[in-house]
């Protein structure tokens, strides 16, 4: 066996090694000053430092297409993007968690948390990597496992162990339907190689109903509608810090997995599949933002959004075009900075005042005038009203379908940024206008809320202007 092929997985090592360095960290660490300041501050500035310096090594792509173990792992240079992307998003989540995880029920489970969540970003690696559905699966279910223990972090609060159980029995059952599917491939096929499979693939019925399953069970880890069943429950019973990054760090992934795969398995099923995603972006996008209007917890609102948004993202699937797959990394890259922004206004209100709820939000400008603003530019983001970076990434993922031919979907969502748009600046007006006899309190964020917060601001307003970070995504797209 060649070895050196290990040297084409660096990212997938170099994070390894991130996570058993926090390990260990965390192992040696004196549990009777676990809720000492000093070394709740290591604590948290540890695993920060090494995902930074683990992103900065990473973040050159390398020339060329690459493969080791048979073709089982496979190494393109828009993998090394999206990863990144997903980094960023991951260093953004351990800064808003740092002031959460000083609680006392939590500060005992700090290391497990960074664990954990590293633990399923490095599933989310092999998943996007793979180059054989049995690597596909691996990571899948290295992902799935650790954030089902996630969302029941909490789990004497808040609904978490509640939330817990929802999504690991939805994740089993979404997993099984996937492998079933899997397996009817395989029967059909007789192997399971990306690369392999377009020759014996002629979409025959056996086919289409693998497709069908292997959909479904992606179609629940992105809560597609009518797979999105469990989503509000388990954003809303989920510690606010793990729902952000359920909403963003794992639906960008799979988003990201799902059209590789049609692009590489599936494409001479295009016409059935895109027949599929078709009619599953329009009831996405339009229920989730129907039902988004009823909400009046902040974080069931935010579900349905995040349901809406992973209907946009489709847009850029359903072509299977490398324009298609330029505009998914930046709409994901970008409503990474708003998303997570709004969650880690609604972290650090709840932690303060614990409130949740739109209309709790009342007076929160003259009260919190500096938090009020930021939320707005981030719900404006999301909402697509220029110049935010919002309005660009729609315009793309618009563009990159529209081009595909698919003018009357765009149309449809078009309608539908509209209806979105209600909802969002709903919470600005309560924010702003709304009169209220008990406004949150005025209080600081902490120093890391804050860090967190100046990144996505950043995010949103810089990735408007910086036409550049579009043109590199594109420069290494691919389609069919």
């Amino acid at each position: 066996m060649d070895y050196s092929q290990f040297l084409y997985m660096k990212e997938e090592l170099s994070l390894v090694a991130v996570i058993l360095i926090v390990f260990l960290a965390d192992l040696f660490m004196n549990p009777e000053k676990r809720y000492s300041p000093g070394q709740a501050r290591f604590a948290t500035i540890l695993p920060v430092v090494l995902m930074i310096i683990h992103t900065v090594i990473n973040l050159v792509p390398v020339a060329g297409n690459l493969e080791a173990f048979g073709g089982m792992y496979q190494y393109t240079p828009m993998q090394t993007i999206i990863k990144a992307v997903l980094n960023i998003g991951t260093v953004v989540v351990f800064f808003m968690a740092a002031e959460w995880l000083k609680l006392e029920d939590t500060a005992i489970k700090r290391g497990e948390f960074y664990i954990m969540t590293l633990c399923t970003l490095l599933g989310m690696y092999l998943m996007i990597s793979a180059g054989h559905f049995l690597m596909f699966f691996i990571g899948l279910e290295t992902a799935s496992v650790p954030m089902a223990a996630l969302v029941a972090f909490d789990k004497y609060r808040h609904h978490s162990a509640e939330a817990g159980a929802k999504y690991i029995l939805t994740a089993l059952f979404s997993s099984a339907l996937l492998l079933f599917g899997l397996s009817m491939i395989y029967g059909t096929c007789g192997t399971l190689y990306f690369d392999d499979l377009p020759a014996h693939i002629d979409g025959n019925m056996l086919q289409v109903m693998a497709f069908v399953f292997f959909f479904t069970g992606m179609g629940f880890k992105l809560s597609l509608v009518p797979f999105h069943l469990w989503t509000a429950d388990v954003y809303e019973g989920a510690p606010s810090v793990v729902t952000a990054y359920l909403s963003v760090i794992s639906k960008g992934s799979a988003a990201f997995v799902l059209l590789t795969v049609l692009i590489k398995v599936f494409a001479p099923m295009m016409a059935d599949w895109q027949e599929v995603l078709y009619w599953i972006t329009i009831v996405s996008i339009t229920i989730a933002n129907l039902f988004a209007l009823r909400q009046q917890n902040l974080k069931r609102l935010m579900a349905f959004s995040s349901i809406s948004q992973a209907g946009y993202i489709m847009l850029g699937v359903i072509g299977g075009t490398a324009s298609g797959m330029s505009a998914l990394v930046y709409y994901v890259l970008v409503y990474a900075a708003a998303n997570l922004g709004v969650f880690a206004v609604i972290t650090i209100v709840a932690l303060r005042s614990h409130k949740f709820t739109i209309e709790e939000y009342a007076g929160l400008y003259k009260t919190n005038p500096k938090l009020a603003f930021v939320m707005t530019l981030f719900l404006f983001s999301l909402a697509g009203i220029p110049p935010f970076a919002g309005f660009f990434s729609k315009f793309f993922i618009f563009m990159s379908a529209f081009q595909a031919g698919f003018h009357l979907l765009v149309f449809i969502a078009l309608i539908n940024t509209v209806i979105s748009l209600y909802y969002y600046l709903l919470i600005v007006k309560t924010m702003y206008i709304t009169p209220s006899e008990n406004p949150i309190p005025t209080f600081r964020s902490d120093a890391c809320t804050r860090i967190s917060l100046a990144i996505c601001v950043l995010g949103i307003v810089g990735l408007g202007i910086a036409s550049i970070v579009y043109q590199t995504i594109d420069k290494f797209a691919f389609g069919m």
